[in-house]
């Protein structure tokens, strides 16, 4: 068996939030790692999290298929973790998360490279989400290319740097009211990124089924109501929630689509919201989990505190009386 050091691991999208911490932990286990991403230049925070030489920055783009074929070259396994959760010129839905995903998988069957393809829970072809849409044709393509890849359907990832749990931080700290869109009914099963990073990183190991689909979900199946308390419990917040019906709050994404930062809000996301982000009783009974993979599972009520102490009033050493 080839020893992890003399096997080459090419990574798509390892720079991003689930990325660095999939590339720490392929690291951690001592394989080479090629991490294909658009703009090399700003990857450098990656180095560090391995050995001297062991992680190298390369470009690549995977609507982009030379680019996708150099940055594989030699590699025994890849893993795509590419994805947006919204669109910007030429980065759509369907060119990254569809024809990027095929691009991908066509390329890894023709050097006999393993496929590890990570999409997300909720993925539906006749769903009202082009977000959803474009990774159920993904997934489809992947299979048609490389039937043996295995797929990961993560739900609703948390943890430092995400764009979730610290998004409605944020807004709390600047407005006296947050939204509950469509009441706040919307179930999700929210995950920590380092398990799901475990998780692709047993994959790559070879420890999971071949051509599997599987759905990956925390401890907890929460409400975005019980979600957005937890997070305003945390950073010691009170602020008003606001239900806000689908049909009012796609009125107002038409709108925020164009704001910046934590502001942003696209008309698809509200689609997104109308569909629960649960792992399925059939992923369940077939073992095809993070509890069937054997991993323990953090919830978000003990990882959140760890890193959004910083939008506390007055900081992670906020004084409490007895």
């Amino acid at each position: 068996m080839t020893a992890p050091i003399d096997t080459l691991v090419t990574v798509f999208g390892g720079s991003g939030f689930l990325g660095r911490h999939v590339v720490r932990a392929l690291a951690k286990r001592d394989y080479r790692l090629r991490v294909g991403v658009r703009r090399p230049e700003l990857a450098g925070h990656l180095q560090p999290l391995g050995k001297v030489g062991q992680i190298n920055p390369v470009q690549a783009n995977i609507r982009h298929p030379a680019s996708v074929e150099a940055a594989m070259r030699g590699a025994s396994v890849v893993v795509n973790l590419v994805g947006i959760l919204a669109e910007s010129g030429a980065q759509t839905f369907d060119a990254v998360q569809n024809q990027g995903a095929r691009t991908v998988a066509e390329a890894a069957s023709r050097i006999g490279a393993r496929l590890v393809h990570v999409s997300a829970i909720g993925t539906d072809a006749n769903s009202t989400s082009r977000y959803a849409r474009a990774k159920a044709a993904g997934e489809t393509a992947v299979l048609a290319a490389a039937p043996s890849a295995t797929i990961f359907r993560p739900s609703v990832v948390f943890g430092p740097e995400d764009q979730f749990t610290n998004r409605f931080a944020a807004l709390a700290r600047i407005s006296p009211a947050l939204p509950l869109i469509g009441g706040g009914v919307t179930k999700l099963q929210p995950v920590y990124v380092g398990d799901v990073a475990t998780a692709i990183a047993d994959a790559v190991d070879g420890k999971t089924e071949q051509g599997a689909t599987y759905e990956l979900g925390g401890p907890e199946v929460m409400t975005m109501r019980e979600i957005i308390e937890l997070i305003l419990q945390t950073i010691e917040r009170e602020r008003i929630l606001v239900p806000l019906p689908f049909a009012m709050a796609h009125l107002k994404a038409m709108f925020l689509q164009f704001a910046p930062g934590d502001l942003k809000l696209t008309p698809d996301q509200v689609e997104l919201l109308r569909t629960d982000n649960v792992v399925s009783d059939a992923a369940k009974a077939a073992g095809l989990t993070l509890e069937g993979l054997g991993e323990p599972l953090e919830s978000m009520a003990a990882v959140i505190p760890s890193y959004l102490w910083r939008f506390r009033k007055t900081g992670q050493f906020a004084h409490k009386g007895a």
